[in-house]
């Protein structure tokens, strides 16, 4: 067997390297294709929004185009004057709260969801169906069809009735589908080693479960806060006489011919990325804690 390796052509060597490793600096026409199709895809995203958030740092000379004219915090200011821009502070102020009421509904439906799905009973389908199915309904037609519903009743509409109930029907589903698969994670081992130790049921849901399960429900509150913070759709036909601030803007976009309008698109972004780095940073300090209590 040594003699015939050493008879063999030393070129074999170099040629089976090279179909290995090709040399340096050399990419495939691909990569080149591919990157600018990313890099206009960037662009597409992030452009008009770059250009939404230039614009709203003009003075009050300030168009709805380019070029800028001058640079200043007027129209951040003048967000907050009633007269000229509608009711800004108060749909943002309506629009929060209604957020974080449907994030904690949101989280807390969510959680025994998962806790009442555990285990498999009798139809189980038909109920999990019946909770995503809200999903595949037009949210125009959904926000449209609870506004009658409403009426029917003898009802207002208004932002905390049905407003809420429409946005639920939104939030709910995506709340459900995240616990379920953060529950399908979940070692029941823990929580049986918490009974042993002669834990109640409470006590294991509260001092195990909830503590395991922090970072999704972490997530879900995020889901539940954006979801409803953003939405137009089921709010149109619900909210009643009182704007929330989508519905704010888009009357904003009917009678406002000013830089305000970007302004509030800024505002509102800066919101969102808020909210988004708090509950991101929130799951980081919990990742932290668990992994400093396992090394401790």
């Amino acid at each position: 067997m040594s003699a015939v390796l050493a008879d063999m052509p030393e070129t074999v060597a170099p040629a089976t390297t090279k179909a290995i490793a090709p040399s340096r600096g050399q990419r495939p026409w691909t990569f080149y294709v591919l990157a600018m199709l990313f890099a206009f895809y960037v662009l597409a995203l992030y452009g008009p929004m770059f250009c939404i958030y230039v614009l709203s740092f003009q003075d009050i000379r300030g168009g709805l185009v380019f070029p800028m004219k001058g640079h200043s915090l007027h129209w951040f200011v003048d967000l907050f004057t009633q007269v000229r821009t509608g009711d800004v502070k108060g749909s943002f102020d309506r629009s929060i709260k209604l957020a974080v009421i449907v994030t904690i509904i949101t989280v807390v439906v969510s959680f025994l969801a998962g806790l009442g799905f555990r285990k498999r009973f009798r139809g189980d389908t038909i109920v999990f169906y019946m909770m995503i199915g809200s999903l595949v309904a037009p949210g125009l037609v959904l926000g449209l069809g609870t506004g009658l519903l409403f009426q029917a009743l003898g009802l207002n509409a208004s932002w905390y009735t049905s407003a809420l109930g429409a946005q639920l029907s939104w939030t709910l589903p995506f709340g459900v589908l995240v616990m379920f698969a953060v529950m399908s994670r979940f070692n029941h081992v823990w929580e049986e080693a918490a009974y042993d130790l002669g834990a109640s049921r409470w006590q294991s849901i509260r001092l195990v479960m909830i503590p395991v399960l922090a970072p999704g429900l972490v997530a879900v509150a995020l889901f539940g806060f954006t979801l409803s913070y953003d939405e137009f759709a089921r709010s149109l036909q619900t909210a009643g006489s009182l704007n929330t601030l989508p519905l704010e803007i888009w009357s904003m976009t009917l009678n406002v011919t000013s830089p305000s309008l970007y302004a509030l698109g800024t505002v509102t972004t800066v919101v969102s990325f808020v909210v988004i780095g708090a509950s991101l940073g929130s799951i980081v300090l919990i990742q932290k804690k668990r992994s400093s209590s396992a090394k401790g």
